[in-house]
């Protein structure tokens, strides 16, 4: 067994703690606390970084381990990392509040700005999507499952495009109206892009901040069922390549031979 799955292995496994406490929570009456920047956050994100980070840091003592819950690292310090873990303990905690258990557990494995691993958890489902770099794409629908290759989709008619529910403005509205007939299927935290890399949908165009946190795991499962994510001057997203951690705007795709930049700012039909 190669280093890497050794480490998706023990990743998904610490995902799945995670999410059995975040769960534990999800039960409650929660509170909602608020950091700085106005986002919410909750118990069940604290017990899950806890989980993560002491798991992460017990794998693998010599490789840092950055979580949104502690993010507060230097970029002094961080740019000297050739590689990293990056969590999102609670991908969608909006979602998590409102109860629609659209909401996921994130780890990424980053080594020269580029994500080699991924694990992408919903807790409620008990879908697992992990991913590493040349190792493929796969699916676990519960615990103990048989892992499910994953393949993106030609683009079909009419489109689907995967869009958030808690998100969203007149100008993404105004470039998807350049596809044509499209349908807007709505889903909370990264498993949008699990819907591109299962074959389920075209395509998600993300205006507006978003951190790495919350891209790196599922662009590891996207890339390596076949898709790309994608800045919108057609480069592939990269992680701790600059001091900022917030990602600019986006779109992860299925497939990737079509020019969907250009057909995004096409003039929309009459």
């Amino acid at each position: 067994m190669s280093t890497l799955e050794r480490y998706r292995r023990e990743a998904a496994r610490l995902a799945r703690q995670a999410a059995t406490a975040i769960l534990k929570v999800y039960a409650t009456s929660f509170g909602v606390e608020h950091k700085d920047d106005a986002s919410p956050l909750t118990a069940a994100d604290m017990a899950a970084h806890r989980i993560l980070v002491d798991g992460l840091r017990a794998l693998t003592p010599d490789i840092p381990v950055l979580s949104e819950e502690s993010a507060a690292v230097p970029w002094s310090e961080r740019r000297a990392w050739p590689r990293h873990w990056l969590v999102d303990p609670l991908d969608g905690t909006r979602e998590f509040i409102k109860r629609n258990g659209e909401f996921t557990v994130n780890i990424a494995l980053i080594e020269d700005h580029r994500a080699v691993l991924g694990i992408v958890l919903a807790p409620v489902s008990g879908e697992l999507y992990s991913a590493t770099t040349g190792g493929g794409a796969f699916r676990e629908r519960a615990p103990g499952a048989l892992p499910e290759p994953l393949a993106v989709r030609a683009p079909a008619r009419p489109l689907v495009v995967a869009g958030s529910r808690s998100h969203g403005n007149p100008q993404q509205a105004a470039l998807l109206a350049a596809l044509g007939e499209h349908v807007l299927l709505p889903m909370g935290s990264s498993l949008k892009f699990c819907l591109i890399a299962r074959g389920d949908a075209d395509l998600y165009l993300r205006l507006g901040p978003t951190s790495e946190w919350d891209t790196a795991a599922a662009q590891c499962v996207l890339e390596e069922a076949g898709g790309a994510v994608l800045d919108l001057d057609g480069r592939a997203l990269t992680y701790n390549a600059k001091e900022s951690l917030l990602n600019p705007d986006f779109l992860a795709v299925g497939d990737p031979r079509v020019d969907w930049i250009a057909r995004l700012r096409q003039p929309a039909a009459p």
